[in-house]
């Protein structure tokens, strides 16, 4: 809606280029080109670095007076990268372009209070925050909602902007969830949970096996978030043989069954075995020590059984 309406108000003006970061969401990189496609914009794929934080120079380069937006993710859902999201606003506004900041993975990882001084738009998504499935939300900054062609129509809702009778029990459900995420107990929560995956990491490159950490170290990252690679192994085969008893993925959750490597690690400068070779591990509020303990047992014997494999085939 923010994208899509923007781009769809706006396709008479001069302002014909968007900016992506080449580890957006599917949804907002599909998107990307249908505007490119259907609406000819000229929309721009911006690197990131090894660890997944947008390349500013490069967005310092591009930006001009002809960008109608710019869309940058404030954490990513695959690697846990946290953006620098103040100074994308101040490039973005330099030349007068709207931010759109998909902040799902924020409300988890930090305070996002400021975002709404930072950004003009911000999607947000029940289920992200311990809300309900089957609701988002979007913010738009007041003085720009006149800026957003609806997509739906018929009953006015929400000042134009979407029409449809609202889902009360999920808007209560998100905004329930939402009153939690602002209580001085969210931030100790946060700790005891990047503590947790902090411990989880640190017992899997102690097993003996080569194993690496894709996305950045510390507070750069979601406390929740792990992606992890086992060199030498292939992601699929350790799901397999660990699942049901340890739910994990090899990537995005929306984008599970399509047999490609992720594009957020391709993006980081992984290769396609590497890609291959990693697992995206999720510890979240629920999760005890006691879990962590048996998640490590389950990834030894799945790693030592593979391992006893190969050296049966070598020999």
């Amino acid at each position: 809606m923010a994208l899509l309406g923007l781009a769809r108000r706006q396709a008479g003006g001069k302002r014909r280029r968007i900016l992506l970061s080449a580890i957006e969401h599917k949804s907002v990189l599909a998107l990307g080109r249908i505007l490119g496609q259907q609406y000819q914009y000229e929309v721009e794929v911006l690197p990131v670095d090894g660890e997944g934080r947008l390349d500013l120079n490069c967005l310092a380069d591009a930006i001009s007076d002809d960008v109608l937006a710019v869309s940058v993710m404030a954490v990513n859902n695959e690697i846990g990268t946290i953006q620098d999201i103040a100074s994308v606003s101040r490039a973005a506004r330099s030349c007068g372009a709207y931010f759109h900041c998909d902040a799902a993975q924020a409300p988890l990882s930090m305070d996002i209070a400021n975002l709404q001084g930072a950004a003009d738009f911000i999607s947000l998504s029940g289920h992200k925050m311990y809300g309900p499935m089957g609701i988002g939300a979007l913010y738009i900054r007041r003085e720009l909602q006149d800026a957003v062609e609806p997509l739906i129509y018929g009953g006015g809702q929400q000042q134009g902007l979407r029409s449809g009778t609202l889902p009360l029990p999920l808007c209560v459900g998100m905004g329930e969830a939402a009153e939690l995420l602002v209580k001085p107990e969210a931030e100790i929560e946060r700790e005891a949970i990047r503590r947790r995956r902090d411990n989880f990491v640190q017992r899997l490159m102690g097993l003996g096996w080569p194993v690496e950490v894709n996305g950045p170290p510390g507070p750069d990252r979601h406390p929740g978030n792990a992606n992890v690679r086992f060199t030498g192994f292939d992601a699929l085969d350790i799901l397999a043989a660990v699942q049901p008893r340890l739910a994990a993925s090899t990537g995005s959750a929306c984008t599970s069954g399509i047999p490609e490597p992720s594009h957020v690690l391709r993006a980081i400068g992984l290769s396609a075995g590497e890609s291959e070779a990693s697992i995206r591990f999720s510890i979240g509020r629920f999760t005890t020590d006691d879990d962590i303990e048996s998640a490590i047992q389950i990834l030894t014997e799945a790693l030592a059984r593979f391992s006893r494999e190969d050296e049966r085939q070598l020999a």
